[in-house]
């Protein structure tokens, strides 16, 4: 039996308690507000997990019933999950101590059916704030239907926070410029997904880039006088110019206007107490037309003005701030100028992370989120050792310096190529390691990983989708800046070692995947394709680094052709799969790289 994240205290007894049709889900008189929510919450999954529906009433406990209750002297996240012979009591110190108890009832159901085993258990988070921060602005926007998926999914593994990362992605008034080619988010839509978090005890903190990363507001016509670098805009797109460059001008008056209107029209469809400004690498400030100012107060100065005008401003609205803290991690002690109410997200994401910033920020009087990420960026597959080895060491940085909250990022880079499913185990990593300090080694939290997600009796899956992201050579990455900078960092030797073997081991492990179909539980099967699809691309990608690099193709023109074709192919795959979660949104973009590897291929001599 697992329950993720791990419990605070949990005592196994002798006995198991049947959970029989006649059972009923008795709610305590004194519950309110989302009780009946919660219970039906239960009900449903109890309907799918055993194929009866135990009746929901209001009222004392009898025998064989499960009854939820609040217990004033819990704390307010804490539940108190007490199963015995003759019934099931949970509670907890409020109605978002009771959710979480049901999802851990949830759990224990979806591996021991009607028989549960008797147990205590009593839990509660060690870090308040757990958030899981996605990134739909650079290449995928989601489906309502996803979002909601992930919220529920959050919810189930006791998180409560989620943002989404927005820089031209929502439909914002008189920008249509900026998402005329796109298929953004809407007013409706936030409004609709806010209600649902709200309910999941999930706060939709929202999130604007207000500062640095504003690629498409600052290429337009009517915005583009507020940029830095003017002259960026009118290079041709590309994926790395985006994400370094089009800072917002501090030298202009207009600049810090549109930032504050960019907040004002977004910040009242939420009900969120915060609110996240972003003004994460300002890369070029102070180097374009705000250099003679920079000359005179300094870029540190010029950053530090600027962020301190908008948190005010958010502060004046009746929110608390949030911003990334990787410019300021540079001068910690400024920290100090701001309001005290700001809150840095201080976000490190390299396997062998340091504790330095988390330090110099805790030593600096910072409030901090610790922001580790899933590592999917650029990847067919996220690196899920690395994704571990980053979260864990995150994580214990957080309770180590008594961080306000852990935000685990979820980015899109270059186009956001990864299927968001992939991101699911560093998810529940982060889930897992902000609510125990206490952490499983990597083999075993995978393993529970495998059982308690995808219903896998092997216990094998996240194992060999961790082994799958390791053999992916010519990654995504390399895809992207060799078409726009003509950089493969390979050698022939390298190339000609490495590929055939790391293609033999995914050939293998494809292999693998479907003979463990058998093992996951049907209607989690629909998620292996999304795999299936991605190993196929890490293969096809893998060839055509060999054939870039090394001329593997140059004497065999059949060869090369059918390697274009099979990329089309694969692609009218994948974009199946892509459409399942997301909107349309940059799929184009994909598209363009891949007609450009297909048309290379065929012209190779």
């Amino acid at each position: 039996m697992y329950i993720l994240p791990v419990p605070q205290q949990w005592e196994e007894k002798e006995g198991v308690f049947l959970l029989d049709y006649h059972s009923r889900i008795s709610v305590a008189a004194a519950v309110t507000e989302h009780s009946h929510y919660y219970a039906k919450l239960l009900q449903e999954d109890l309907q799918k997990q055993l194929g009866y529906v135990p009746a929901i009433t209001r009222g004392e406990r009898e025998a064989g019933d499960i009854l939820l209750g609040l217990d004033s002297s819990l704390p307010e996240e804490a539940y108190h999950l007490d199963i015995r012979s003759d019934g099931i009591q949970l509670a907890a110190g409020s109605e978002r101590g009771l959710l979480y108890g049901i999802q851990t009832l949830r759990q224990m159901v979806s591996q021991a059916g009607a028989l549960l085993p008797c147990c205590e258990i009593k839990d509660y988070p060690e870090i308040a704030n757990r958030g899981y921060y996605f990134d739909v602005t650079r290449g995928r926007i989601p489906t309502m239907e996803s979002l909601k998926a992930l919220a529920d999914k959050l919810s189930y593994y006791k998180m409560n926070q989620l943002q989404l990362y927005i820089e031209h992605s929502y439909l914002f008034r008189n920008q249509s410029e900026v998402w005329r080619d796109d298929t953004p988010l809407t007013a409706q839509d936030i409004l609709e997904l806010d209600a649902y978090c709200r309910r999941l005890n999930i706060e939709l903190v929202p999130s604007v880039s207000t500062f640095g990363h504003l690629y498409k507001v600052l290429s337009t016509k009517t915005y583009g006088n507020y940029c830095e670098a003017p002259e960026q805009a009118k290079e041709e797109f590309s994926f790395h110019d985006r994400m370094h460059h089009h800072t917002l001008d501090v030298s202009n008056e207009g600049s810090i206007a549109f930032a504050k209107k960019q907040i004002e029209e977004f910040l009242p469809l939420f009900t969120s107490g915060q609110f996240n400004i972003c003004a994460d690498e300002t890369f070029d400030l102070g180097k374009g037309k705000s250099r003679e100012l920079a000359e005179k107060k300094g870029i540190q100065r010029l950053y530090l003005d600027f962020v301190k005008e908008l948190c005010e401003f958010v502060i004046e609205k009746g929110k608390r701030p949030m911003f990334w803290g990787d410019i300021i991690a540079g001068f910690p002690e400024a920290v100090r100028e701001l309001p005290e109410e700001v809150i840095c997200l201080n976000w490190g994401y390299s396997p062998e992370q340091k504790e330095n910033e988390t330090k110099a920020l805790h030593d600096a009087g910072a409030v901090q989120y610790v922001c580790p990420g899933v590592g999917g960026w650029n990847q067919f597959i996220n690196l899920i050792d690395s994704s571990y080895q980053n979260i864990s060491k995150m994580c214990s940085y957080a309770h180590k310096y008594q961080a306000l909250g852990v935000l685990n990022t979820d980015w899109g880079d270059f186009g956001h190529i990864n299927h968001p499913e992939f991101s699911t185990t560093g998810l529940i990593y982060g889930a897992a390691f902000s609510w125990n300090r206490e952490q499983l080694e990597f083999s075993e939290i995978n393993r529970q990983v495998s059982c308690i997600e995808y219903g896998d009796s092997s216990g094998k899956f996240v194992d060999r989708a961790a082994a799958v992201s390791r053999k992916s050579i010519f990654d995504w990455w390399h895809v992207v800046m060799y078409k726009e900078f003509g950089n493969t960092e390979f050698t022939e030797k390298e190339t000609l070692e490495k590929i055939p073997a790391a293609n033999e081991e995914l050939t293998k492990l494809k292999q693998e995947f479907y003979e463990g179909l058998i093992f996951i539980k049907p209607e989690k099967r629909s998620l292996i394709k999304a795999y299936l699809v991605a190993v196929d691309g890490m293969i096809l990608f893998n060839n055509i680094g060999a054939a870039i690099a090394c001329g593997k193709y140059k004497a065999a023109g059949e060869a090369k052709k059918g390697l274009a074709r099979e990329l089309e192919y694969w692609f009218y795959d994948y974009k199946e799969v892509w459409r399942t979660v997301s909107r349309e949104s940059e799929l184009y973009r994909l598209q363009e790289i891949i007609i450009w590897y297909a048309d290379l291929l065929r012209c190779l001599d």
